[in-house]
């Protein structure tokens, strides 16, 4: 997957950028606290999945785990974006699954070292079509949901973001300019979950999107 679906189009991203630890209760459960300024990771294009595609669980890993989050794309934007501009850059949004093989960012953690293949592999940015950001309005009071094999394993709101996606959009911009179709993702909220092949994962945010994706051990599709 190269391009995401917005109203019948595909537009295709040039980034994904991902917050650490945007929500207390997420950082509490990992054992950390909230970053006073948000901290960002990128992931590669290629990671992306549509909905309904297979997350791929690489050998190298013991543990791969799921997170659900808002993620926004954008219309434009450029470098140094005012906060009061932010929210105009702003083409839509979707439902995003950040997948960590977490067994491989704990050890590049312990010896000082980047975790770019913890994040990177490829189907380890699943995403929903797009929805329009008229469609969504305000996007700082969003139910999320994620479901595996039927149970309820994360549930939470967007209001409870330490940064809101206004000011990530802007602090985003301060490193590097935003350009059509890239896509930022907003953070977790708590109950990060272990997947293994066989489990069907269900993502919902209200009045953005459903996604769907199964899990298949990489190789034994």
């Amino acid at each position: 997957m190269t391009s995401l679906s917005v109203a019948g189009r595909r537009v295709r991203p040039g980034k994904i950028l991902c917050v650490v630890r945007n929500y207390a209760a997420h950082a509490e459960e990992m054992g950390s606290t909230v970053p006073e300024e948000p901290v960002f990771f990128l992931k590669p294009t290629t990671s992306l999945l549509s909905s309904g595609g297979t997350i791929l669980l690489p050998p190298q890993s013991s543990r791969v785990e799921v997170e659900c989050e808002l993620a926004v794309v954008f219309s434009g934007g450029g470098r140094d974006i005012p906060r009061a501009e932010a929210m105009d850059h702003v083409l839509g949004y979707a439902v995003f699954f950040d997948i960590t093989a977490r067994d491989l960012q704990v050890k590049a953690k312990q010896a000082g070292l980047p975790w770019t293949a913890a994040k990177g592999f490829d189907t380890f940015g699943p995403i929903s079509e797009v929805t329009l950001s008229d469609r969504v309005g305000d996007p700082m009071n969003l139910g999320i949901r994620l479901t595996g094999n039927g149970e309820v394993w994360q549930g939470g709101t967007t209001a409870d973001m330490v940064h809101g996606v206004a000011d990530l959009i802007v602090h985003g911009s301060r490193i590097m300019g935003w350009e059509r179709g890239d896509i930022l993702a907003t953070g977790t909220p708590a109950g990060v979950h272990e997947i293994r092949p066989g489990d069907a994962l269900v993502g919902a945010i209200e009045r953005v999107s459903r996604l769907e994706a199964r899990v298949a051990a990489r190789g034994n599709l």
